[in-house]
């Protein structure tokens, strides 16, 4: 009874917001088709600016090839993974996106053809899935932008399918007021910004036809949409990760790029606090090999970033884009020799719609520090060398907290990387269904949750310290609360000491960058149990060779070597071990992975200091460590 007495009041308050008039929320709706995001004068300029510009010409043209390799395709089927269909929305967004351009860049019929036969094909599907709400917000986007982008040329009865799909199984969803899978509406995270900007760019798309309906779904986006944006305050740094930064930002660009073509408005989206600088964030956590400082529910392989071209335009900085440049020129290459883009860049054709309007050759240095760090719920910090040599030191380091969507217990945790190697690595997230298809309750973040069984989730296998064995403390929360970008004494200091509540009355570490090739890693703990086991562990893929009296350890990798010295505490010594996790059913395996382990007792009065020097310069170089203790940092040189 009191599930019902709530969903009428839901329903009533819906009831009343749906009878409201939609007309203002629609008002200065461009009439004509193209106008999402790219309209007829936008692809008129790319058709004449191609011939000017060659790494326009070679993504337009490896957009071609990919569609030409498409026509001989069937297009796709219904298929669910465990309980998701997202792979087939993202495909169809993949492929719909892929053909539409190409039909609009060479005018050929047979791109028109087939992306119209993958909308049908997609519109016929009984559902979009609904449980799993992503999928029906990437194919409500998916379908949108090709309606619109090819909405004169299509065939009527098939614009009638795909427009009363994209209502019926897209936009009526979002209104079920029982519906469970609706929750999402009340989230802060990139399902908010993935979903409500699906079904914004479906209702844009066909807001000339469906007035009132997409009058309803503006008005329930717009004042939402707080909720999600709220993650990138004050700095940027998207709490979830870069990974899930480029989903989630992705959808709000196309959101607002939606809005600004179709509209004349971006509701102010870009003004949120934190949004714009996020751009930074993701570039400062991208290490100089591409590869990204992934924390989170996030891989190490970078992918390629189309948003990056809007957030270069918009903000006026050429150098945002110098790695995707560089990632663009592998792509196109690869799909020039027939290889195929892939999910990682279903949204490439958006890089070319935000082109810049000179030819980017020789893109300059982004104008960000080499040193940085951004405050938030997930903060981080990190120290480069350099800009532009991709074999440059990078040192990422970060506080946070475990009670964060996505979010790892590595609190503390860092990666490092020089000459083109990370010799302290992350060992990333596992696949989803492969935890989901055996019970594990993945997704309850409470101290006791299975979450914290699987082995690439907890704090035992990130670079981070464990205390008898025990885990963080999901509630606590490590702040950086020391940074200097001086360049003779760069650091950064981390209190860990939430995280271990209960286990010690404080924990700090610190990090000592010294000649841009070496980090002194420096940990402080007081009220430690006597005796209690301090466990310091690094993860790598490098070979590990530890000397005979165990306190210095070499990594070799690709021809380079890191040199690591245990400063502190006298008696301990360095261990190496595979990264293996619990022998049982669901936890993935970590083939060449190593875990440098460092074990430690607490002395009677409780108080340990374990200090690391890790020097990527090799044994000839001329970088040295000092143990000093934290509160004497800033002073010392």
């Amino acid at each position: 009874m009191k599930k019902l007495l709530l969903a009428l009041v839901f329903l009533a308050g819906l009831t009343a917001r749906a009878a409201e008039p939609a007309a203002p929320v629609v008002a200065g709706l461009r009439p004509s088709h193209p106008r999402l995001i790219a309209d007829a004068a936008t692809w008129d300029r790319l058709r004449v600016q191609r011939h000017t510009d060659p790494q326009l010409e070679a993504l337009l043209a490896a957009i071609e090839r990919e569609a030409r390799g498409l026509l001989t395709k069937p297009p796709v089927e219904y298929q669910k993974t465990g309980r998701r269909l997202l792979a087939i929305s993202r495909l169809a967004e993949e492929r719909t996106l892929v053909l539409a351009t190409a039909y609009r860049m060479t005018g050929d019929p047979a791109f028109l053809r087939r992306a119209e036969r993958e909308m049908l094909a997609v519109a016929a599907f009984t559902d979009w899935n609904p449980s799993h709400y992503l999928d029906v917000a990437e194919m409500t986007a998916a379908l949108a932008l090709g309606y619109d982008w090819l909405h004169a040329d299509l065939l009527p009865s098939a614009r009638v399918q795909i427009r009363t799909a994209i209502v019926e199984k897209g936009l009526r969803t979002a209104f079920d007021p029982v519906a469970a899978h609706n929750g999402w509406q009340s989230t802060d995270n990139n399902w908010n910004q993935v979903c409500y900007g699906g079904l914004i760019l479906g209702a844009l798309s066909v807001a000339d036809e469906e007035p009132d309906l997409a009058g309803k779904i503006l008005a329930l986006a717009r004042p939402r949409l707080s909720r999600g944006l709220k993650a990138y305050a004050p700095d940027g740094v998207f709490p979830e990760g870069p990974g899930y930064w480029s989903y989630g930002t992705s959808y709000s660009v196309l959101t607002i790029a939606a809005l600004q073509t179709a509209l004349g408005t971006d509701w102010q989206i870009p003004s949120s606090p934190g949004f714009l600088p996020s751009a930074g964030f993701f570039v400062e956590a991208t290490a100089p090999s591409g590869v990204w400082f992934n924390f989170s529910d996030c891989g190490e392989s970078g992918s390629f970033e189309p948003i990056l071209f809007w957030f270069s335009h918009r903000l006026g900085d050429p150098g945002l884009i110098r790695e995707q440049l560089n990632a663009l020129t592998r792509l196109t290459t690869k799909a020039n020799r027939g290889g195929s883009f892939g999910e990682s860049a279903r949204l490439l054709p958006f890089a070319a719609i935000w082109w810049p309007d000179r030819p980017p050759t020789g893109a300059p240095a982004p104008a960000l520090p080499l040193r940085w760090h951004g405050e938030g719920p997930n903060p981080i910090a990190v120290f480069r060398s350099s800009w532009t040599d991709p074999k440059a030191f990078y040192l990422g380091l970060k506080g946070g907290s475990a009670d964060l969507s996505h979010a790892h217990m590595d609190a503390g945790s860092f990666v490092l990387e020089a000459g083109g190697v990370r010799w302290a690595r992350d060992l990333g997230s596992q696949e989803y269904n492969s935890l989901e298809s055996k019970g594990v309750d993945l997704w309850n973040r409470a101290q006791k949750s299975q979450r914290w069984d699987v082995f690439r989730l907890n704090n035992r296998s990130h670079n981070t310290l464990t205390i008898d064995g025990q885990l963080h403390r999901v509630t606590g929360a490590a702040r950086i609360t020391t940074f200097s970008d001086a360049i003779d004494n760069p650091i950064a200091v981390v209190d860990l000491t939430p995280v271990f509540a209960g286990q010690a009355s404080g924990v700090r570490r610190g990090f000592r960058v010294q000649q841009e090739r070496a980090v002194l890693v420096q940990d402080e703990l007081a009220g430690l149990k006597p005796g209690a086991d301090v466990t310091w562990t690094m993860a790598t893929g490098a070979e590990v060779t530890i000397n005979a009296d165990g306190r210095c350890a070499t990594l070799r990798e690709n021809g380079k070597q890191c040199d690591v010295r245990l400063l502190a505490p006298m008696g301990a010594k360095l261990t190496v071990i595979a990264a293996d996790p619990p022998a049982d059913d669901f936890n993935a395996r970590n083939p060449d992975r190593r875990l440098l382990v460092v074990h430690a007792a607490a002395p009677t009065d409780g108080a340990l200091t374990i200090a690391m020097w890790l020097d990527t310069g090799g044994t000839a170089g001329t970088a040295t460590a000092q143990v000093v203790p934290l509160n004497q940092w800033l002073t010392a040189q």
